[in-house]
């Protein structure tokens, strides 16, 4: 008797399955290895078989137990000991601030912000975004990372990177109240944002999205405007919220009412707003974003490396508050490690409460990836390995010293992989990432025209 899941469901077939009659000829087969679904009831098959077909997963099965047994397909990948499992969400990033990587350290996040926007402003044009979003986008999907939402400067510039690479990207319009990066005015920005939705509304890889910086550099009037473009295409509304205590009292000053509770007197939260962060929230503001069905952007690394506090994450998790994961930009956190990120959310509220039981390894799984779907209202395509949904998928490798034994699959991804045992990355069935390697963009060439950039970098700082 062979053992079937489809869609997550275990059916068992009795009778014999002759895949040449019953399936076409699949593109891709993907032999051995353990499978983690990333289902919400956390199926794990071992010596699992993923076949994919138009770029679609057609079939999930346990290994039959004859060779012969095996559907036919053009290419097939024999695996081992490693684990196969759904890509990587990333819902808070800015690729190209890895340009800036290590270059404004030890200080606050108010004062940090003020070397970094000096920094990008002198430096930033739409060609070294671009460079910078090769760059930052190529370490997201070498770590594994198939989807990422990414906020920053010049989003079609990102959005080419996102192309060329392979990957799935949700980015849009970003904008300032002051002069920021091209001295573009408020109305120009508006444009942008409007003009990244009407090309990309219907694209396959670039989901559209606006994303003004934060409360306490747009103004309500700005805010709403742009929260109305997100609504007039129905796509994403991103923004910083509630990242430190300062940020919350500026606030609370200028408008009368906190972060959150400002947002919701301006109409702005709903199923459709990520917000990034949110360290500092009272019982009020959890249940009001619980209300709302609003998501959170967990940030752990940033927020601990520019002291801005601990989020309560088991809070949000209690009330049911969609709870994803992002890196941040690597001038903030250094690090565009997904897997770093995955283990401080794990490891940070046990911690801090001193409740070792809180915040288990499959809910983490389920941050990264399913929930990462859910808040980008693609839960129907990807973030699960589904029959039906987009062969978006990892390999991950289990060779190492570090992963000997291995006793439970899941529990070595949240508190034991690293980025640097991703062998091979898919999306849409079509390998991106081939044992560690980035196949579609030559990044040497990369490499060699952002290092021409480090004395102008430093410079800009004088």
């Amino acid at each position: 008797m062979t053992n079937f899941l489809f869609g997550g469901l275990n059916i068992c077939q009795r009778r014999t399955f002759r895949f040449e009659s019953d399936l076409n000829m699949l593109d891709l087969l993907f032999v051995g290895g353990t499978l983690v679904t990333g289902c919400k009831d956390s199926n794990v098959v071992t010596n699992g078989v993923i076949g994919v077909s138009g770029g679609k997963i057609a079939l999930i099965m346990e290994a039959p137990k004859y060779p012969q047994d095996l559907p036919e397909a053009k290419e097939i990948i024999k695996l081992d000991s490693e684990i196969i499992m759904p890509g990587l969400i990333n819902t808070h990033c800015h690729a190209a601030d890895s340009l800036f990587r290590g270059l404004v350290e030890n200080m606050s996040l108010e004062d940090w912000l003020q070397d970094v926007w000096k920094a990008e402003k002198a430096i930033l044009t739409p060609e070294t975004t671009l460079l910078g979003s090769y760059l930052g986008l190529a370490e997201n999907l070498l770590a594994g990372v198939t989807t990422v939402v990414d906020m920053f400067w010049y989003p079609f510039e990102t959005a080419k990177a996102s192309i060329d690479l392979g990957m799935r990207l949700c980015t849009g319009g970003t904008f300032m109240d002051f002069p920021g990066v091209g001295n573009r005015t408020h109305d120009q920005y508006l444009n942008e944002a409007s003009d990244f939705c009407s090309k990309y509304h219907n694209a396959k890889t670039i989901f559209p999205a606006v994303m003004p910086h934060g409360t306490y550099t747009v103004g309500p009037e700005h805010l709403q405007e742009a929260k109305k473009i997100a609504d007039e295409y129905k796509v994403v509304f991103s923004t910083h919220a509630a990242e430190t205590r300062f940020e919350q009292t500026d606030i609370k000053e200028r408008y009368g009412r906190s972060v959150i509770r400002h947002l919701d007197n301006l109409n702005i939260l709903d199923d459709r707003a990520i917000l990034a962060h949110c360290v500092h929230l009272d019982d009020y503001e959890k249940d009001l974003l619980k209300e709302r069905k609003s998501v959170i952007a967990h940030n752990p690394l940033s927020n601990l490396k520019l002291g801005s506090g601990i989020a309560p994450v088991s809070d949000f998790l209690e009330r049911d508050i969609n709870v994803t994961v992002g890196t941040d930009g690597a001038i903030s956190g250094n690090d565009l490690d997904m897997w770093l990120s995955m283990r401080l959310a794990a490891t940070l509220p046990k911690g801090a409460l001193m409740k070792p039981d809180i915040i288990p390894a499959k809910e983490v799984i389920r941050m990264v990836t399913s929930n990462g779907a859910k808040a980008l209202g693609k839960s129907s395509e990807i973030g699960s390995l589904e029959i039906g949904k987009q062969a978006d998928l990892i390999v991950i490798s289990t060779e190492s010293i570090h992963a000997a034994p291995l006793f439970d699959p899941i529990t070595h991804l949240v508190y034991s992989t690293s980025k640097s045992d991703v062998r091979h990355v898919f999306i849409e069935g079509i390998q991106c990432v081939r044992d560690g390697s980035i196949l579609n963009v030559n990044m040497q060439d990369i490499l060699c025209e952002v290092r021409k950039l480090r004395n102008p970098i430093l410079k800009s700082l004088e």
